[in-house]
């Protein structure tokens, strides 16, 4: 893939997440949260350039950077949604304030990490980014799921058929 194409799907994923978060949104058995950030991750893995080969030392530490970042942010951006089951049971989540700093944190540290590396000479092509963007979906996917784990059912009840507890609500 290009450059271009790259930078478009970036763009295009990025879009679908924000939206995605900014609303709520009910999460399903958890079967399918890896699924695009395994696409994306074989995608930046494809590339070639993925470390300068010019300076592969510091290209290297600075992708590590760079997915430690992703890494940060995810694990951030799971642990600052709420999360909430309705009274059928079924499990939601949306994003709040602290979400969003945490995403603009994530991105001002990426603008960093990318020009420390241009005044370097490191060339840091979009597979790095598409990496750390897979790790960032990852870790954010499976933090959402342990979470939901963790709640209670909100039907729990005795069988006797009494009322259901009220849901009970992560705020952050």
């Amino acid at each position: 893939m290009s450059g271009l194409v790259n930078i478009l799907v970036i763009g295009a994923v990025i879009a679908v997440v924000v939206v995605r978060q900014c609303s709520a949104r009910r999460i399903s058995d958890g079967r399918r949260w890896w699924v695009l950030p395994g696409v994306l991750l074989v995608l930046s893995l494809r590339e070639p350039g993925l470390v300068d080969p010019r300076h592969t030392a510091l290209s290297l530490a600075f992708l590590g950077a760079e997915l430690v970042v992703g890494l940060v942010t995810g694990a951030g951006w799971g642990w600052t949604a709420r999360l909430w089951r309705e009274a059928d049971g079924s499990l939601w989540s949306k994003g709040t304030k602290a979400t969003v700093f945490v995403w603009i944190g994530g991105l001002a540290l990426r603008a960093v990490l990318y020009g420390a590396a241009a005044l370097m000479g490191v060339h840091q092509g979009s597979s790095a980014l598409l990496s750390a963007l897979a790790v960032t979906l990852a870790v954010r996917g499976g933090a959402l799921m342990w979470r939901a784990q963790q709640m209670a059912p909100a039907y729990g009840g005795s069988a006797g058929g009494t009322t259901p507890r009220p849901a009970w609500k992560d705020r952050v």
